[in-house]
């Protein structure tokens, strides 16, 4: 199967939302939800995409020659690139019934584990979602990173026990899920955590902690005070905030803010190997794509995750020779600028 091949098939597979579109930029879902569009006039998820477009690299060949190495190392766990599969829930309602949760996570988490990167799981209302997506991480030697929703303290207290009998290397809790209704509506109430309820749920995961949905430097701190290892610079695609800023307009001054003292992640709108090196030279550590994988594995299962891996791969590689960085650690902020048309 060739990576074309693959997007065809998913074309053919997916439902009445997401087209399947060569390139993942919001526009032909918009504010589709039911479907991958984003919140309110739909605009946030284009805007994700179009903030990366805005930056371009500095060629620069006049450097030693040879391979780029393009691993990195995340909480002790080496992985060949600086990428991940970002979590992605309810699948079978906003894609296509060709999948449920359960078995995209169980293709998406071995798939990425024999490519060398991980998957970051989503988590839903039905309980075995997350049962299910923390056996596929312990089939894969701990290799995935559960991601809880933030849900009552109790709710949360029995998703880290699977979490922890899955043997998974890191765990997440995606925040910025607080805006969905389905949290909203729960008694007791879940949602949004400040400070002294997050530092509980960090000492019950028990491995390192990742807060997903930080927007802005003060938010950045206060994942930092709670104990948290790492932040994912993020805005749910746009779906839970409406006119929310693009995650590349923040990233600089949230990677200021952190000044090293913790992992800095990032996703929205990345959709190359290019974009992944632009988001490492304005200070993330790795990045998270979301979208773009349930069309991978719509299109072609393990083997279509695998072939949007070696392309991003190729991509990244090209991106670091052209640039003069042979290693993730070379790859500097001298090396992108920004442009506007």
């Amino acid at each position: 199967m060739t990576y074309q091949e693959m997007m065809e098939n998913a074309k053919l597979s997916m439902g009445l939302y997401c087209k399947a579109c060569p390139v993942c930029d919001g526009r032909a879902c918009k504010n589709q939800i039911p479907g991958p569009g984003a919140k309110g006039v739909g605009d946030t998820a284009i805007r994700n995409y179009k903030k990366w477009q805005e930056i371009r690299v500095n060629m620069d060949t006049i450097c030693d020659g040879g391979e780029a190495d393009t691993s990195v190392n995340l909480f002790g766990k080496e992985f060949k690139m600086p990428f991940f599969a970002g979590p992605v829930g309810a699948v079978n309602l906003h894609y296509s019934d060709k999948y449920d949760d359960v078995s995209y996570n169980n293709v998406l988490v071995s798939a990425c584990a024999d490519a060398g990167i991980a998957a970051f799981t989503g988590d839903g209302v039905n309980a075995k979602v997350m049962e299910a997506a923390t056996e596929a991480i312990r089939e894969n030697d701990g290799c995935g990173i559960p991601t809880v929703k933030p849900w009552n303290l109790d709710t949360v207290r029995e998703k880290m026990e699977l979490v922890k009998k899955s043997g998974a290397f890191a765990v997440a809790m995606d925040i910025d899920a607080a805006g969905l209704p389905f949290l909203k509506n729960m008694n007791p109430p879940a949602g949004s955590k400040n400070v002294q309820e997050l530092s509980e749920i960090v000492k019950m995961a028990g491995r390192p902690f990742i807060v997903k949905g930080v927007m802005t430097a003060k938010g950045a701190r206060k994942a930092k005070e709670a104990g948290a290892d790492a932040i994912i610079v993020s805005n749910h695609g746009g779906r839970v905030l409406d006119q929310c800023p693009a995650t590349a307009e923040v990233l600089e001054e949230i990677v200021k803010e952190v000044n090293g003292s913790m992992k800095i992640l990032v996703d929205g709108g990345i959709r190359s190997g290019t974009d992944i090196f632009k988001a490492l030279a304005l200070g993330a550590d790795g990045v998270l794509i979301c979208r773009p994988f349930v069309v991978a594995v719509y299109g072609g299962g393990e083997e279509g995750v695998k072939l949007y891996i070696d392309k991003l791969g190729a991509e990244l590689k090209d991106a670091m020779q052209m640039c003069g960085a042979h290693s993730v650690s070379e790859i500097t902020r001298d090396m992108v600028r920004y442009y506007q048309d």
